[in-house]
């Protein structure tokens, strides 16, 4: 029997954003690396890339998400979410509200929602519709350039204020020495980038964050 979407974001600990590979040309092998390693939801995030480029990227992610059993997530574009029917549509403070995201997707889609400062981690914990959050950027980090970074004060308000929404630390979260700061703030799910992405051995490197995460 398959895992409902919702069973599989309750249960989830480590979220990766990738981008499409195009320069290793590894992405169905990539994925299918870390997804083994224990990723629990891998998102596509390449800005500027052009929606065909992007669907045929975010097929490879369907494919590898259901091989591993594991989700996967399109960033901002609730129209390529329901193109590829992804499980999850994530968005930003800029992107579209989720009522009018839900008109494109249906009412199936997981909604994710970003969050930068205490309000907006409450708001997203309260907003109709949306399935989750994450709080930060917790660190400076280039892929965000130019958004300052929230602090671990931004994990400890949400640690304290948490429900049953599920919400992850992000940002910055390079090394597992950071991973730990943000455990120890309160966090037992985060968003990691280049602590994976840029690993000699990406599998080996989600194998250590997932089980750190589980352990907590």
């Amino acid at each position: 029997m398959t895992t409902a979407p919702g069973d599989l974001l309750a249960r989830a600990r480590l979220y990766l954003c990738v981008d499409s590979r195009a320069r290793t040309g590894d992405l169905a092998e990539f994925l299918d690396a870390v997804l083994a390693g224990g990723v629990d939801i891998v998102q596509l995030r390449e800005k500027g890339l052009e929606a065909r480029a992007e669907i045929r990227a975010l097929e490879t992610f369907a494919a590898a998400a259901e091989r591993h059993g594991t989700l996967f997530a399109v960033n901002d574009r609730a129209d390529l979410a329901r193109a590829v029917r992804a499980p999850i549509l994530h968005l930003g403070q800029d992107d579209l509200p989720v009522r009018l995201a839900r008109e494109i997707v249906g009412d199936e889609v997981l909604v994710g929602r970003s969050t930068h400062a205490p309000g907006q981690t409450d708001a997203a914990r309260t907003e109709p519709g949306v399935a989750y959050y994450c709080a930060g950027p917790t660190w400076a980090t280039p892929t965000k350039p130019g958004r300052p970074a929230a602090g671990l004060a931004l994990i400890e308000h949400a640690a304290a204020h948490q429900d049953a929404r599920p919400w992850f630390a992000i940002g910055g979260i390079s090394s597992l020495a950071r991973l730990e700061q943000v455990i120890a703030a309160g966090a037992r799910r985060a968003v990691v980038v280049r602590a994976i992405t840029e690993a000699p051995d990406p599998g080996a490197a989600a194998a250590a964050f997932a089980a750190r995460l589980r352990a907590a």
